[in-house]
Order: C-alpha cells, then sequence, then structure tokens
C-alpha cells in the first residue's frame, strides 16, 4: 500500500512538472513567435550591450525565430505527452543555458528586460533568474522522470503530433513575420486612444527619479547629488539616474511628431483631429520595402480626394527622406519620431495606421495594404472604416483550435486503431 502511495504521488509530480513547464514554455515561445522583430530588436539589445554589433541582422532575426520555435514546439510536445526523451531533454537544455545567462543579466543589468515572454510579460532580470532556478528545478526532475509523462497517443503517432505542431508553429511565425502580430501586445494596439494613453490620470503619482554625478580628482572617483555639487577641481564622468520610487507610468510615452522644418511637434493637434486620419509608419526610410509603394500612393491619392489628413513618421535623416520621395513620388508629408516608438507602433517598415477621432482602428503591414477595392467610398461608409472586435481572448480560442481540433482527430482515430487491433 505504502509502495502505491509513493508511486501516485511520483507520478503527480512528474506530471505537474511537466505541465508547469509546458505552460511557461508555451506562454514563452508564442508570445516571441507572433512578434518575430520584436525577438529581433531584443537580440540587437543584447548585441549591443556585449558589444556583438559585428553579428549580422539576419543572424540575430534567425536566432530569435529558432529560440522562440523551440521553446513553442517542447512546451506543445510536453503538454500532449509525446516525444518525451527528446522534449524533456530539450527543456533542461534551454534551462541550463537560460539559468546562468540571466544570473549575468541580474548581477550586470546591461538591459533592463530580458524579453523571456516578448511584450507579454514584463520581469526584472531578477525575477527572470528566481524564475529560471525553480524551472530548472522542474526540468531536472521531469527528465528523471520522463517514463511517467502521462500520453493520450500512442507511439506509432508520434511522429503525426510532431510534425504537425512543427508545421503549426512555422505557420504562425510566416503570418506574423510576412502581416502584423496575431496578438498586439504593445501600447499601440486596435482600440487604443493615443491622446488618453499619453496622459497620466488625476491623482496619479509620478515617478520619483535623483540624478548623481560621477567626478574624478587625483584618480578619486566619487558620486555628488545635484544639491552638493563639487567645486571646478573636480572632472566630470558620468550622469547616473536612480529610480527613488515608482509612480504611474503612461502606456505611450515618447510619441512625437517633429516638423522638419521648424521642430515644432504637432501630435497633440494631429491626435486630437476628429474623423479620419491616416499614420505612414517608416522608421528607416533606407531600410523600407518600396514594393507596395504603388499602392501607399494610391491610398495618399485617395485620402486627399476624401481629405483625411495623411503623413509619415521616420526617423530618418532629410537626405533620405528627399532619397525616397525622389525614388518613390511621395508626396505626403514627413514627420520625425522617435525610432523606438514607431518599431513599437508597428511591426513593419513600412507599416499604415488608420485613426478615427484618435483612435486606432486598423493596422497594416505593407503586404496587406488595403487596396481600391476596399477604398470604394468614404470610410464612414466601408467596413474598413469601422472598428472591429480585436478580442486577444477570441484570437487566443482560434488558435487553440487550430492546434487541438487536428489532435482530437487524431487522437479519435487512434483509439479507434487501438480498439480494432485488441479486438
Amino acid at each position: 500500500m505504502e509502495n502505491k502511495h509513493i508511486q501516485l504521488f511520483k507520478s503527480i509530480w512528474t506530471n505537474l512538472c511537466r505541465f508547469v513547464l509546458a505552460a511557461v514554455f508555451v506562454f514563452s515561445g508564442f508570445a516571441k513567435i507572433i512578434d518575430p522583430w520584436g525577438s529581433f530588436y531584443k537580440l540587437q539589445d543584447y548585441a549591443l550591450a556585449f558589444g556583438a554589433l559585428w553579428v549580422p541582422d539576419f543572424l540575430l532575426l534567425l536566432l530569435g525565430v529558432l529560440l522562440a520555435a523551440i521553446e513553442l514546439i517542447t512546451g506543445l510536445l510536453l503538454f500532449v505527452g509525446v516525444r518525451r526523451t527528446i522534449s524533456t531533454f530539450t527543456a533542461l537544455v534551454l534551462m541550463s543555458i537560460m539559468t546562468p545567462l540571466t544570473l549575468v543579466l541580474a548581477l550586470t543589468n546591461p538591459i533592463s528586460d530580458c524579453g523571456c515572454f516578448g511584450d507579454a510579460l514584463i520581469l526584472t532580470n531578477w525575477e527572470t533568474f528566481i524564475k529560471n532556478i525553480i524551472l530548472l528545478g522542474l526540468s531536472i526532475s521531469l527528465y528523471r522522470r520522463r517514463r511517467g509523462i502521462l500520453s493520450l497517443f500512442t507511439n506509432h503517432t508520434h511522429w503525426i503530433v510532431s510534425l504537425y505542431t512543427a508545421v503549426f508553429v512555422a505557420g504562425l511565425f510566416i503570418y506574423s513575420y510576412r502581416y502584423l502580430p496575431i496578438i498586439d501586445f504593445r501600447p499601440f494596439k486596435i482600440g487604443t486612444h493615443m491622446l488618453s494613453a499619453m496622459e497620466m490620470p488625476d491623482g496619479a503619482e509620478e515617478a520619483v527619479f535623483e540624478t548623481y554625478v560621477l567626478m574624478e580628482k587625483d584618480g578619486q572617483e566619487k558620486l555628488f547629488d545635484l544639491n552638493n555639487y563639487p567645486d571646478s577641481t573636480w572632472t566630470y564622468l558620468d550622469t547616473q539616474t536612480k529610480l527613488i520610487s515608482k509612480g504611474y507610468v503612461p502606456p505611450i510615452q515618447n510619441f512625437h511628431m517633429l516638423d522638419l522644418e521648424s521642430s515644432e511637434d504637432i501630435a497633440q493637434d494631429f491626435l486630437a483631429n476628429s474623423g479620419y486620419s491616416f499614420l505612414m509608419i517608416a522608421g528607416d526610410l533606407t531600410q523600407a520595402d518600396d514594393g507596395e509603394i504603388d499602392l501607399l500612393n494610391e491610398i495618399y491619392d485617395y485620402s486627399v480626394d476624401h481629405k483625411y489628413p495623411f503623413v509619415c513618421l521616420t526617423a530618418s535623416q532629410e537626405k533620405d527622406i528627399e532619397s525616397w520621395s525622389d525614388r518613390t513620388g511621395a508626396e505626403y508629408p514627413f514627420y520625425f519620431t522617435d525610432e523606438i516608438t514607431l518599431k513599437t507602433m508597428v511591426r513593419a517598415n513600412p507599416g499604415l495606421i488608420l485613426l478615427k477621432d484618435g483612435v486606432i482602428i486598423q493596422k497594416w503591414s505593407y503586404h496587406n495594404l488595403p487596396t481600391e477595392y476596399d477604398l470604394s467610398d468614404s470610410l464612414d461608409r466601408l467596413p474598413l472604416g469601422q472598428i472591429t472586435d480585436h478580442s486577444d481572448f477570441k484570437k487566443i480560442l482560434y488558435v487553440i483550435f487550430w492546434y487541438f481540433a487536428p489532435m482530437f482527430m487524431l487522437f479519435g482515430l487512434d483509439l479507434l486503431y487501438r480498439r480494432r487491433k485488441t479486438k
């Protein structure tokens, strides 16, 4: 009787480890695979922090996609209980690599967020390290007891499950890479009223920072606050800002639209406009894809005909703007905006945003821009001009359906096969 209780406990513990690891890997991999450009930008931050700017961009993008795909596939295989040796070993290897890496990040803090969950969940480096310590322990335990993982599928169907899982993950990546992330975890998502997202609510406490200057004299370095600034015999080395108390931080920060000539910021006035307006997003015009430029020019002509404001936001230099205009025949006005903000707004270069009364109601990559058939009338008379239901919950259910519906069908066929074999 005692042995049965011990075996039951071991079985429960093994499968508890399995589902916890599966949930974390699926969440982490999914958040990154549907936002491949976000993973690429995070790896660029790593390359900058560790002085590895020599790594080509395509390798950073490939590395980000491979890591996300491996995480998601491993998590799904753990969840359905197939390829037990491979999935548990992969989980153990990943955690064995990530745990010491996140310890280095926690100690040195070169970047504030490791990006392990993309933009879906932001953890500090120390929170990430503690999380990885727990997951490493679970992965060790699970690998040692992998034979106790329960599965609904027989061994002869494992290859079908594995193949479909890989195809499913590849499909998520291709769609999100070509178009836009299926789920938008960033502050510029559809339905956002931009002005409201930029404001501090009444009564909200602002963050309090304290600034220090690092000075040097006679080989001695010392920090001074601004109220205790030293005399001119000290040499300035660096400025450091420390967070004293964390207050409310608006979802949208540092959004500006600077006029090329006057450097006047027109963001507040532009976003306060009633009716429809278009924002073309092209962070780097030297790297922007001009394959659909005729379509963008047609949308601009359409906006002029219907008196809808159409502007391009970029972080490019004036000479690059002039080159783009000469090459593409662009007649729309350009405004300067921070490059990081533009990358956050739309994961495409170029991309397009449609606003109505300052609310984001549509977003497009250059691969799926509206055509003349979509813009056959004024926007208030078209489905395109109405905000649609973009519930993240429904999108998640849709993704779950497309993965598990074939799994249930395969399980049914597998069950029929087993019953026929036992007769």
